[in-house]
């Protein structure tokens, strides 16, 4: 399927919206944090470390999941879980926007004070 730019522009706006969304609870980015930080690991691992149930640790991973920030492998009876941590690219890529524009803005700012010293 070919897009074109409005159409990648959408596709990456709901991408970052996900990561964003997912990543707001402190509880689902600690959970992404300790993934990342510590490797693949199953659920009774992560919920021995969250300070949740076990159904609520679930429920975070599923989020994350539909975020593509982790990815499941069934070993067994027990899923694990690892980190997919180039799923932040969306999120990193906006920040990368307003990086630059505030950049400019503090670049004129500065340019400004310097006038006015003067």
């Amino acid at each position: 399927m070919v897009m074109i730019p409005a159409m990648q522009a959408q596709v990456a706006h709901i991408a970052a919206n996900h990561v964003f969304a997912a990543l707001a609870d402190p509880t689902r980015r600690a959970i992404f944090e300790h993934l990342a930080r510590d490797g693949e690991q199953n659920v009774r691992s992560l919920t021995a470390r969250a300070g949740v149930s076990q159904p609520a640790v679930s429920k975070h991973l599923g989020i994350l999941k539909h975020a593509r920030l982790v990815r499941d492998r069934r070993a067994g009876r027990e899923n694990h879980y690892s980190a997919q941590p180039q799923a932040l690219k969306p999120m990193l890529d906006w920040m990368g926007i307003y990086a630059a524009f505030w950049h400019d803005r503090f670049d004129r700012l500065e340019s400004l004070l310097k006038r006015m010293d003067q």
